[in-house]
């Protein structure tokens, strides 16, 4: 009898493979606060490195010497006016209705619902695209080119989340992607199913590195269930 299959280890959700965060702070703005003024001032007070993500860290402090964070966007600095409200401008690091907003800007950290502090696109490099207005809803693009509708009267940051590079950047050697891999608790090296004996993997045997079918059903047994679970279609999309 085989041994547990990738698969059903990972599944398993157990410490080996349980991603444990160590971030320092909690992103959002005080949209309340905004909403109360037509235009609040601030400033950039400091850019700080979050442990656990890609995306430096924006402390923005108000007038009355309040502070919150948000990811800083391409552009950023120490020092750097940042208005908010109805009124403010349509520059990088400004946060703004999206009514306000004309068609093409480029926005981040923006509301799903009014008043929840900005939940959509805050990863590194990250942004949507305005693309239309329409009886009091705004139809984003967001990163993954899908069509999004939310309120006019959510609040965005414009610009584009920084660190836009950090996938770029190779790893050189195969003891880096180790210890990476390894802070994130996921298995590396992951060897192939093909490569595998039939005993370790349902795609393992033959002398060749033959592919095997993807495809498994719904019903299929915890050991058998790999590749793609009841997929309605294979294949590329012809376009």
């Amino acid at each position: 009898m085989g041994r547990r299959i990738r698969a059903q280890r990972i599944g398993r959700g157990s410490p080996t493979f349980k991603a444990s965060l160590k971030r320092k702070f909690k992103v959002g703005y005080p949209s309340m606060l905004i909403r109360e003024k037509k235009l609040l001032l601030g400033y950039v007070k400091e850019l700080h490195h979050d442990p656990g993500r890609g995306v430096p860290i924006a402390e923005i402090a108000l007038e009355d010497g309040t502070t919150f964070t948000i990811p800083a966007v391409e552009g950023m600095h120490v020092g750097q006016i940042i208005e908010m409200g109805e009124e403010a401008s349509i520059k990088p690091g400004n946060i703004v209705l999206l009514e306000k907003t004309p068609e093409g800007t480029l926005v981040s950290m923006i509301e799903r619902k009014p008043g929840d502090c900005g939940k959509l696109v805050r990863a590194a490099g990250t942004y949507a695209v305005v693309m239309s207005q329409s009886r009091g809803k705004t139809i984003l693009m967001m990163p993954s080119k899908k069509m999004v509708e939310v309120s006019s009267k959510a609040l965005a940051v414009i610009g584009t989340i920084a660190g836009g590079g950090l996938h770029d950047k190779p790893f050189l050697k195969a003891g880096k992607k180790f210890h990476w891999m390894k802070a994130k608790h996921r298995p590396y090296p992951r060897t192939r199913g093909v490569a595998m004996v039939p005993a370790l993997h349902p795609f393992g045997g033959t002398r060749k590195k033959t592919g095997r079918p993807e495809t498994v059903s719904r019903f299929a047994p915890p050991g058998r269930k790999v590749g793609l679970i009841a997929a309605k279609r294979t294949g590329r999309k012809k376009r």
